[in-house]
């Protein structure tokens, strides 16, 4: 992994924003951090998520004639191994550089804690937990999903045991707390 990329990462765990824009951010703010390429969904008039390939940002509104609120982004990292570092976008490559196919966890861990950012393992939800285990920063409320073991139609068959899954934000203190406190 480049170190270029590698820092994208680490700016993200740290900091709780992709280019600056934060899970909150409106439609407008994500298009000027990281542009136009992208593919708009909806399921509903009250949801909708765009797909910069390794970048998705989620919004709702409590009706079509409200404006959009910031839900959550996701870092599709996954999507590296099967489609290459172009699945990055040119936004995040032309500031990054190359994005490598995987992501080891044990290496993103060791640089944040070097920079002062430690990061929680908090329980996974139980569907998933085999297979999974889920990582958290408190300051900036990231969490980061990493495979635990491989299982059949569970991960993808191109990640290894330790490498992340996606990175994704909000992951509140509310939901920490329900998670730990949960009887599963």
């Amino acid at each position: 992994m480049t170190p270029y990329s590698l820092a994208f990462y680490l700016d993200v765990v740290t900091h709780g924003t992709v280019l600056g824009a934060p899970p909150t951010a409106t439609p407008e703010q994500v298009t000027e951090a990281l542009g136009t390429d992208y593919a708009e969904n909806s399921l509903h008039p009250t949801q909708m998520w765009r797909d910069y390939g390794l970048a998705e940002f989620s919004w709702q509104r409590a009706s079509p004639d409200r404006p959009w609120t910031g839900h959550h982004f996701t870092l599709q990292v996954h999507r590296l191994a099967g489609g290459g570092g172009k699945v990055a976008g040119e936004r995040l490559r032309s500031r990054y550089g190359r994005f490598d196919r995987r992501l080891r966890f044990e290496k993103l861990r060791r640089l944040l804690e070097r920079r002062g950012t430690p990061l929680v393992e908090v329980p996974e939800y139980p569907s998933q937990s085999a297979h999974y285990r889920v990582y958290w920063q408190p300051d900036s409320q990231v969490s980061v999903r990493v495979i635990r073991a491989h299982g059949r139609y569970a991960t993808p068959d191109d990640l290894r045991v330790g490498d992340v899954y996606h990175i994704l934000a909000p992951m509140t203190h509310g939901e920490v707390e329900w998670r730990t406190s949960h009887p599963w």
